[in-house]
């Protein structure tokens, strides 16, 4: 049974910037196994999180020095490109991961490859800034910010929407964020949300 919610909570929380996990994703992480790929992996805490669950991890991002601690882990692949280069940037292989991890990151040309590089019965999690963000702080940028309903609009037809969310957040600090959990058909286990 996969339960399916579009709602717009009352309280949702979302970290930036923080050592800690993203409750979001975390919320989701026992449903799959590896391989993981962390997007814009930033100092790595979902990559840290999803190592010490044992599975295998690629991270990627511009700047993986805050990763220099993890070099020692035989499942960690490291990646190093600038993600938004007009060429040559690195791409996920097309159904790769079993999860793909998006948090706070968003770069328009890469929605198509990272929803393609969820695997059969694989997740996409992801969860970033959406408009009205910039009466925050920010980013405020519509570059990058989430238009309403973008996520949603990003994976139909593609993949199967298991949650949703979109709205204000308090904590850790005021911002609007948009998140979604997806499924590339039937998911490895049962997924309750």
């Amino acid at each position: 049974m996969l339960f399916r919610e579009n709602y717009k909570p009352a309280k949702i929380t979302v970290m930036h910037e923080t050592p800690e996990p993203s409750p979001w994703i975390r919320r989701f992480s026992a449903y799959s196994a590896g391989p993981v790929l962390d997007m814009a992996c930033g100092s790595g805490r979902h990559t840290r999180m999803f190592l010490d669950l044992g599975m295998p991890v690629t991270a990627v991002d511009r700047d993986t020095s805050r990763l220099a601690d993890l070099t020692d882990r035989g499942t960690l692949d490291i990646i190093e490109t600038d993600l938004e280069a007009p060429q040559d940037a690195w791409r996920p292989p097309p159904e790769t991961f079993r999860f793909v991890i998006v948090a706070n990151y968003l770069w328009r040309p890469l929605l198509e490859p990272l929803i393609a590089a969820v695997a059969p019965g694989g997740l996409l999690l992801y969860e970033t800034f959406a408009q009205g963000n910039e009466r925050f702080g920010k980013p405020s940028n519509p570059d990058y910010l989430l238009a309403p309903g973008e996520l949603l609009a990003a994976v139909a037809g593609k993949l199967d929407v298991v949650a949703y969310e979109q709205g204000e957040v308090a904590t850790p600090r005021p911002a609007v964020v948009q998140r979604i959990c997806a499924v590339n058909g039937e998911p490895e286990g049962r997924l309750l949300a």
